[in-house]
């Protein structure tokens, strides 16, 4: 019997019962008409799930290796997990892009939209949203009567995203109305009827309990809000262990970003004068800005662009560098419908029958979308970055449990991958003969080794360093219009209105955003101690082949496990 198994195959089952936002993201039917329990009941019957779980893995005996990876990779999670619920971190999940109310959105983007089935699923899940509004407002308030708060610009910014889905931009942004006129029977708008009728009054419960939201927000909760966006040194190393997957020093993981972020940029204007002999970084993007050749100002052809990439890009990597199941060697790129300001991956259902998508929620401000610049993008969500990550994964149902499959997600793991994946298509030559291309890459990953920066500094309340390779505010200390001039300043391919959202996304998600970078850092170690240990016998293609076919896990547990291959 695989006791470790069986366990993990049993919280996968208890956790699609605890969450229907988390059924729908896997593509399991029976809970696409319900919506979670955000209240302080329904956060504690999650944490007594990983409680209870939790003891009954310590309690087992793996008996093989491929369960002994499974134990210490699940452990990790849920006490990590647990720690974090029982430190009193669960209002931190207000923020610009995780939070219950971006689920109970979000999760509508992955629904089924034909059919007389999904009509009625769609309708009832609009029209629990009053409740889980009201729950999670419950689970707001009795953490901030004991004290804990979201900091202020985090409750605002919400509140902004809130009026913006509610048509605040108008009539035609109105998210609710736009969802539900996309549904349809036999390809047809449910123009009247019940559905119609059904349709309409979820919409505007849904509609009416945001706007209740976002006025609870501002009036209630913002006055009672901390100024100071930094979490402090404890909550910050709780996240980021969290994140990463593994206990890092955090002066050395600072230090090192400074540097970092100085090498990416040497490199970068040694890429610029391939472009023009001479020209400086800036005045390389400005070439590259004005090459019609390399832009698009309108979006869905740019979509299109991005939907050529991927899938020439998938064809080209299959066999000859990585081992790509049939299942996965499609993907969709999609414009969101929503204005936010993300670019984020879904993976497909369990069964393969909805496709993992790379969406784009594109800036209303953003008028120039440019093939140079986003390059790397397209590697980073893709191939060979999340959907053949995540993809495989959920693929390998002879080597992983479903909570390895489904479950388990480690942000350094992932996303250090997927920052991996862009560097990885340089070292293949990808970017040979396209220096804009490899600009852009670099500016990607310049980007991230800011984030080290900016989001260890601010949080942990380091100052920046007197000797800094920069000689920028020496000895001053971290706010958030710093981090922004900051950011600004080390980034030449994002929006000014992506910068400001990524610059509070940070400030309000805290630990999360490092773990590109420190996790491309740590896999890119990973990947140098297994070619020291296979020597002659090691092969790029199987690394990659070993190192993906673990899942996802944090990076410690990860360390060990590959290890011992």
């Amino acid at each position: 019997m695989r006791r470790i198994d069986e366990i993990a195959d049993k919280y996968v089952e208890d956790v699609l019962e605890l969450s229907p936002l988390y059924a729908t993201s896997l593509g399991v039917p029976g809970h696409d008409h319900e919506l979670d329990d955000f209240s302080p009941a329904g956060f504690a019957a999650q944490a007594e799930l990983e409680r209870a779980t939790i003891a009954a893995l310590e309690a087992a005996e793996p008996v093989d290796e491929r369960e002994r990876i499974a134990k210490e990779a699940i452990l990790e999670r849920l006490r990590l997990s647990l720690e974090r619920y029982e430190a009193g971190d669960t209002y931190l999940g207000l923020n610009v892009l995780a939070s219950p109310i971006h689920d109970m959105r979000g999760v509508l983007d992955l629904m089924n939209t034909e059919g007389e089935e999904a009509a009625r699923n769609i309708a009832a899940r609009l029209s629990a949203v009053p409740d889980a509004v009201d729950q999670y407002i419950e689970t707001l308030r009795a953490e901030a009567a004991a004290g804990r708060v979201a900091a202020k610009r985090q409750i605002l910014e919400v509140a902004q995203h809130c009026d913006n889905w509610n048509g605040a931009k108008g009539v035609d942004t109105d998210f609710w109305a736009k969802f539900t006129g996309s549904v349809t029977i036999d390809g047809k708008p449910v123009s009247s009827g019940p559905l119609r009728i059904a349709l309409g009054n979820g919409a505007d419960w849904a509609r009416f309990a945001i706007t209740k939201f976002a006025v609870f927000l501002r009036e209630e909760l913002a006055p009672q809000a901390p100024e100071k966006d930094a979490v402090g040194r404890d909550r910050y190393s709780r996240a980021s262990r969290y994140f990463i997957g593994a206990d890092i020093d955090l002066e050395e993981t600072y230090a090192w970003g400074w540097q970092e972020l100085a090498r990416i940029e040497a490199d970068m204007r040694a890429t610029a004068e391939r472009i023009k002999p001479g020209a400086s970084i800036e005045e390389a993007v400005e070439l590259l800005d004005a090459d019609e050749a390399e832009n698009f100002t309108d979006k869905e052809l740019f979509r299109d662009w991005m939907q050529e990439l991927a899938d020439s890009t998938i064809a080209d990597l299959a066999d000859k560098h990585f081992d790509i199941p049939e299942q996965i060697r499609t993907i969709d790129c999609k414009i969101a419908p929503t204005e936010d300001g993300a670019i984020y991956y879904t993976g497909p259902s369990e069964d393969f029958t909805r496709p993992g998508a790379m969406w784009w929620s594109v800036p209303e401000g953003q008028k120039l979308f440019g093939k140079w610049r986003e390059k790397s993008t397209v590697y980073h969500e893709g191939v060979p970055g999340h959907h053949l990550q995540v993809g495989q994964t959920m693929a390998r149902v002879e080597l992983l449990n479903r909570f390895q499959r489904q479950i388990m997600w480690c942000s350094g793991h992932g996303e250090g991958w997927a920052l991996y994946s862009e560097r990885l298509m340089d070292q293949l030559g990808y970017y040979d003969e396209d220096p804009g291309g490899r600009l852009g890459m670099l500016d990607a990953q310049a980007f991230r080794a800011a984030r080290v920066v900016v989001d260890i500094g601010l949080h942990c309340e380091f100052a920046i360093p007197e000797d800094n390779p920069f000689g920028w505010r020496p000895g001053e200390e971290w706010d958030g219009e710093k981090m922004f001039e900051f950011m600004k300043a080390h980034t030449r391919t994002i929006e000014d209105d992506m910068l400001k959202f990524e610059r509070n996304r940070y400030l309000g998600w805290a630990g999360q955003a490092p773990s590109y970078k420190v996790g491309e850092r740590l896999w890119m170690q990973a990947r140098e101690d297994y070619k020291a240990r296979k020597g002659a016998d090691f092969s790029l293609k199987q690394f990659h082949t070993d190192a993906l076919n673990l899942g996802s896990m944090g990076l410690d547990p990860f360390a060990d496990a590959l290890g011992r291959l």
